[in-house]
């Protein structure tokens, strides 16, 4: 998932994929809108290697129809089984799972909103035009794609520092460092405004596009842990 994480992030933080593909180019289709079009054909293309590659190697065997009966009720048991066990949790397996909910509460809005949270108030950038927001979003792909590699190689080292710190003290301290990288995300959004760089047309001085880019690359550890 890192290695397709990195390469797809990648594809977003290149600027020049509308002069490979110059048909994407149309006084309909601006520049960044051209390397988006680019972006999604390359996207279908993998998708649709991939899916043959898939369907071609896994050979399949069909179920019979007294089999599919025999799946369906295992399956509804397994559910029944599954909301019955909700009632010998344990007050910590409670504690865990309120912890997990609200940490995936966190990362969806960023998943969601990162990059644009880069054009708009680091760049600030005009999502409806201008070339300032789109250089803020594929500066935002490339935070995402240090975020990738941070993640494979916490992937990698995940079994080794679980059994060296314990799972409990590596999943507690991302949660730390998701939190802080969050709330840096709030401080240096203020200190953007504050700089006042925008209203004056200026680019974002270097240290706040480092910073911001380094936020990025951290929060790739907490991400690992959660999905592992």
């Amino acid at each position: 998932m890192a290695v397709g994480n990195i390469l797809g992030y990648a594809t977003g933080s290149f600027s020049g994929w509308y002069k490979i593909f110059t048909f994407t180019l149309t006084p309909a289709c601006s520049i960044s809108c051209a390397n988006l079009k680019s972006a999604f054909f390359l996207d279908v293309a993998f998708i649709v290697v991939t899916t043959y590659l898939s369907i071609v190697s896994a050979h399949e065997v069909p179920l019979s129809s007294s089999g599919a009966g025999e799946s369906g009720s295992a399956e509804e048991a397994f559910m029944w089984e599954l909301f019955g066990t909700f009632k010998y949790f344990s007050m910590p397996i409670w504690i865990v799972l309120s912890v997990t909910a609200l940490t995936w509460i966190g990362w969806f809005p960023f998943n969601l909103f990162d990059t644009d949270w880069m054009g708009r108030e680091i760049y600030g950038g005009d999502p409806n035009g201008g070339l300032i927001y789109d250089t803020g979003v594929r500066m935002g792909a490339l935070g995402l794609l240090l975020n990738s590699v941070v993640l494979g190689v916490t992937s990698l080292l995940m079994e080794r520092l679980c059994r060296k710190r314990g799972a409990g003290f590596v999943w507690g301290i991302s949660n730390i460092f998701m939190a802080i990288c969050f709330i840096a995300m709030l401080v240096l959004t203020y200190a953007a405004n504050s700089i006042g760089y925008v209203s004056k047309g200026q680019p974002p001085p270097t240290g706040i596009v480092i910073a911001a880019v380094a936020i990025f690359t951290i929060l790739g550890f907490p991400m690992a842990v959660s999905f592992s």
